[in-house]
């Protein structure tokens, strides 16, 4: 089974258990919402809304809310000197579908439960516990001592600038380019 739904402008085409992202919407993460304007529901007989489908419904759960890629619009007239730099990111909900429903329906499936981490239990045999790869933070580097930063410049004056060639005299050419 699946629909036709709209939400933000556009139009989707969803079955359950479809992870989609759509423009942002209300309702906390893990919450259950409906969306109302089905305007196709499809299967063994499908219904086409005139232009939603009458008491249908999607219910879908919000996974997260995030903002999408960087899109820029950069404008420019050439030779005007005229450039214009804009740029955005849109805010988007992502859902999982957890049902179509018909007939002005609730729905009857509540938010999946969170997958918990389960750490790796230590056996008996064992005197240590597993060590961990942690690494200790980095430190900032120690500052010089005075005595070392006073020293730079004097080593910096005492070098001499290479001195500068002579400028090539150009021997005279008799004969050629002469005039008499």
């Amino acid at each position: 089974m699946f629909a036709v739904i709209k939400t933000g402008g556009r139009q989707y085409r969803v079955a359950p258990d479809d992870v989609l992202e759509i423009g942002k919407i209300a309702g906390e993460v893990g919450t259950i919402v409906q969306l109302n304007e089905v305007l196709v529901v499809g299967g063994d007989t499908p219904v086409l809304g005139l232009p939603t489908v009458a008491g249908a419904s999607v219910a879908a759960e919000v996974l997260d809310h995030k903002r999408g890629p960087k899109v820029i619009a950069f404008k420019k007239r050439r030779r005007k000197n005229s450039r214009r730099k804009r740029g955005y990111r849109d805010e988007l909900t992502v859902l999982r579908i957890t049902e179509i429903l018909a007939d002005n329906a609730q729905p009857s499936i509540g938010p999946r439960p969170k997958k918990e981490k389960v750490a790796p239990a230590a056996s008996e045999d064992d005197d240590e516990a597993p060590k961990t790869a942690r690494k200790a933070p980095a430190r900032k580097p120690a500052a010089k001592s005075p005595a070392k930063a006073a020293a730079k410049p004097r080593a910096a004056a005492a070098k001499k600038p290479a001195a500068k060639k002579p400028a090539a005299n150009k021997a005279k050419t008799e004969g050629k380019g002469d005039k008499k």
